[in-house]
C-alpha cells in the first residue's frame, strides 16, 4: 500500500469527500471487473459497484487506513452479489408456486404468507447453516449456474470437493426444510 492510498483513506475517514472520489475514480474500474466477472450482467455489477462504493462512506468512520482498500471492497461487493444471488435463487425455486399473473396475493393472503415465510426460511438457511465455503459453492452452482468444473477452477478446489459441499448443502437445506417438504 502506498503512502497516497494510506493518505487518501484517513482523509476518506475524516468525511474529505474529494479524498473518496479520488478513491472511487481510482478502483471504480477494478471493482467493476471484479464484479461483472461474478455477476455476469454490466448493468447489475454497476449497481453493486455504486452500492459498494455507498457503503464504504456510510461506514467510513470504521475504516482501516492500513489495510487494503480494494480487499475490502472486494469483500462488501461480494457480500452484495451473494445477496443479489440469493434473492434470485428463492425467485428462481419458487417461480412455480408464486400465484399467476391474472391472480392477486389478495386472492389467497394464507398462500402468500407461506410463500414468504419460505423465502425467509431458506435464506435464513443458507446464511446461517451453511458454513462460508460451502456457501459460496452453493451459489456460484445454484446460482450462477456454473459446473463442478467451473467452480473447481474458480476457488482453486478439487471437483470432488465441490460435489462433496454441494451434497452438504443440499442436506443442510432438505434438513431444515423438512416442515416444509
Amino acid at each position: 500500500m502506498s503512502d497516497g492510498e494510506l493518505t487518501l483513506l484517513q482523509n476518506v475517514k475524516n468525511s474529505d469527500k474529494s479524498a473518496f472520489k479520488q478513491l472511487f475514480q481510482q478502483y471504480h474500474a477494478s471493482l467493476f471487473r471484479f464484479i461483472v466477472y461474478r455477476v455476469h450482467d454490466e448493468d447489475l455489477a454497476e449497481d453493486i459497484v455504486q452500492d459498494t462504493f455507498l457503503r464504504v462512506w456510510n461506514n467510513r468512520a470504521t475504516l482501516d487506513p492500513k489495510k487494503s482498500f480494494f480487499s475490502l471492497i472486494a469483500k462488501i461487493g461480494t457480500n452484495l452479489c451473494y445477496d443479489h444471488f440469493r434473492y434470485q435463487e428463492v425467485r428462481v425455486r419458487h417461480k412455480d408456486t408464486v400465484p399467476k399473473p391474472e391472480q392477486s396475493h389478495y386472492d389467497d393472503p394464507q398462500k402468500s404468507q407461506e410463500l414468504n415465510e419460505l423465502q425467509e426460511q431458506i435464506n435464513r438457511i443458507v446464511n446461517d447453516h451453511l458454513p462460508e465455503k460451502c456457501r459460496e459453492i452453493f451459489i456460484l452452482s445454484r446460482l450462477e449456474g456454473l459446473a463442478n468444473k467451473e467452480i473447481a477452477a474458480i476457488l482453486n478446489l478439487s471437483r470432488r470437493t465441490v460435489e462433496n459441499q454441494l451434497y452438504r448443502a443440499l442436506k443442510i437445506l432438505k434438513k431444515n426444510l423438512k416442515n416444509y417438504l
